[in-house]
């Protein structure tokens, strides 16, 4: 059996399919909402932890320091991954959603990616009160 060979063509969503002078015009976002790679790490400087912020070291006094630097908090304008879990935290009710392509998150808000916290602190955090899930 032959191992096919690598292609060197970029991938479909990365071709530009308009002519250059009408690309922007036609296509202003290209790429935007495409989950190719990882997201927001919190690696990135912009993450902050909710540990480093104020608000929410306050909101969530229930949860350890060690806790808190488990939660990383997607800075003001970072495009969110097409149907990843987040909760955001300024919201009084902590309810879960599936994010969309074209959403990003607002100055105002407090957005968590289910993702990158543990099971145990997510469940905390979006408040479950089953205590199978607790532990």
């Amino acid at each position: 059996m032959v191992a096919k060979s690598k292609s060197s063509e970029p991938a479909p969503q990365a071709q530009q399919k308009h002519p250059d002078e009408l690309q922007r015009d036609l296509n202003p976002n290209h790429m935007a909402g495409q989950n190719i790679g990882a997201g927001p790490s919190t690696l990135d400087p912009q993450v902050k932890l909710a540990s480093d912020i104020e608000e929410l070291t306050r909101e969530l006094q229930d949860f350890t320091a060690d806790e808190l630097r488990e939660i990383p908090v997607l800075p003001a304008g970072a495009r969110l991954l097409q149907d990843a879990v987040h909760v955001d935290l300024a919201d009084p009710e902590r309810r879960a959603f599936r994010a969309t392509a074209q959403r990003t998150a607002g100055p105002e808000q407090h957005l968590v990616p289910k993702a990158d916290v543990p099971h145990m602190v997510w469940n905390r955090l979006v408040r479950v009160s089953d205590p199978q899930r607790l532990q």
